[in-house]
């Protein structure tokens, strides 16, 4: 198979890990990582990520943000050396009508930004474990924007840091849907 006719490695080899290294990506490794985010594709070009992030180095914003999370994403994310909180704005800026497609985008950026991870030798792992309105209240969100996912980031860690069922949940292959299961041309019957 050429190299055109394969799938790319930084697809191939995205991963999310639940062991992380306690090594914090420096700030222009975060900088690049959203800055590859907000290259994205969005409906108009409306943008409408946002993003709350904190660093272990920065204490006390990190604990509020681990505290979002549920009880079990909190057993193994406090190995993560960053957490991330996405959000899309509801509603586009030249119009002011709704953007049914803004978490969409985020999910786009957030694509952008695992590819980048990958090529970088860092890893992310998404979730939607959390309480969204704990979030709102402990970040003061606005109610114009969507609390979308969290995300921890940082480097592989030893996966022996972790409880032994979690750790289990790491040594799972990862599978994939057969294409016949996802994929159809015509009415929606075809995929029953």
């Amino acid at each position: 198979m050429t190299e055109k006719n394969a799938i790319h490695p930084l697809i191939k080899e995205r991963w999310s890990p639940r062991a992380f290294d306690s090594g914090i990506p420096d700030a222009n490794d975060l900088t690049l990582l959203f800055e590859s985010a907000s290259l994205a594709a969005s409906c108009f070009n409306e943008q409408p990520w946002r993003f709350i992030y904190a660093t272990k180095n920065q204490e006390e914003e990190y604990q509020d943000l681990l505290s979002c999370l549920g009880e079990f994403n909190q057993l193994w994310v406090k190995t993560a050396p960053v957490i991330i909180l996405t959000l899309s704005r509801k509603h586009f800026a030249h119009n002011g009508n709704a953007n049914a497609h803004g978490r969409h985008d985020v999910g786009l950026a957030m694509g952008n930004m695992s590819a980048q991870a990958t090529h970088m030798n860092l890893y992310l792992h998404q979730m939607a474990g959390f309480s969204a309105d704990k979030a709102r209240e402990v970040f003061q969100i606005p109610d114009e924007f969507d609390v979308v996912s969290m995300i921890a980031l940082g480097y592989m860690g030893d996966s022996d840091q972790l409880p032994e069922d979690i750790r289990k949940m790491e040594s799972r292959e990862r599978e994939q849907r057969p294409l016949d299961k996802i994929i159809f041309s015509g009415d929606w019957k075809a995929m029953e």
